[in-house]
């Protein structure tokens, strides 16, 4: 696949980074015949360790087409830091706007100059107790819709056993595997046209899901819980049983 311009910066980050990760983690990378040579995409990837999105950079990167990673657009104003995002030409994402699309204005913007945006649907790491993807957001498909362009699903799973999600000790020994699959683009021309009401954008983001889980379940020869975990739904949840716990409590007091 041909290598595009990279630019000082990003590999001055791939100097930096490359030798630490390629001693850190084996590879088994899958599917880079799926990653687009030419125009704007988004890849959509599951989230499982603070320090996947190093990995998978490293896998991307090694596709020729560079990841621009999304981040708050306040952090593009400080510092050190900022100036790395700008000049290595990650994504803006402006959490201030008024409406939902204009919050992705960047991503909407990367894709149409042609660039890969890398996506991380669920918006957070992983709290399924056993690592799968949980329900995700709808960043995604909105800039999906909005630019028609090709969404490649991406499952990897290996760098949570080096950090597992919300761990503060890395397990270094034995060495762990890096596991990515890609798979081919969604066709998503069913849904182009219409409204983007918040069912459409619910059952896009859902086959956005779907078809990630079910890579990650290639990976791992095991499937995934027939319901994927919802934070939302437990945190609501959890609210009941604390409020049935003290209303039982209370009972018992009089």
């Amino acid at each position: 696949m041909p290598r595009r311009r990279i630019g000082f910066w990003y590999r001055f980050a791939a100097v930096i980074c490359k030798p630490l990760l390629v001693p850190l983690l084996k590879r088994d990378w899958r599917g880079m015949e799926h990653i687009p040579a030419e125009g704007g995409f988004i890849t959509a990837v599951n989230h499982n360790s603070h320090v996947d999105p190093f990995a998978y950079a490293h896998f991307q990167y090694n596709t020729g087409r560079m990841p621009r990673f999304l981040a708050k657009s306040g952090l593009f104003k400080k510092g050190i830091v900022g100036a790395w995002m700008r000049n290595t030409g990650q994504v803006p994402v402006y959490r201030e706007s008024t409406d939902a699309l204009s919050a992705f204005r960047g991503a909407v913007d990367a894709v149409e100059r042609g660039e890969c945006v890398v996506f991380y649907p669920e918006g957070t790491l992983t709290r399924d107790p056993d690592g799968w993807p949980m329900t995700g957001k709808t960043g995604a498909a909105r800039v999906a819709l909005q630019t028609r362009c090709p969404v490649v699903p991406i499952a990897q799973w290996g760098v949570n056993e080096v950090l597992p999600p919300y761990a503060k000790k890395p397990d270094l020994f034995p060495r762990k595997t890096h596991h990515v699959l890609a798979g081919p683009p969604l066709d998503l021309s069913a849904y182009y046209g219409k409204e983007m009401t918040p069912e459409l954008l619910k059952e896009v983001t859902e086959v956005i899901m779907a078809a990630v889980t079910r890579l990650l379940e290639d990976i791992r020869g095991e499937k995934a819980p027939e319901t994927p975990y919802d934070p939302r739904r437990e945190r609501i949840e959890q609210r009941r049983r604390t409020e049935a716990q003290h209303g039982h409590e209370g009972e018992i007091g009089k």
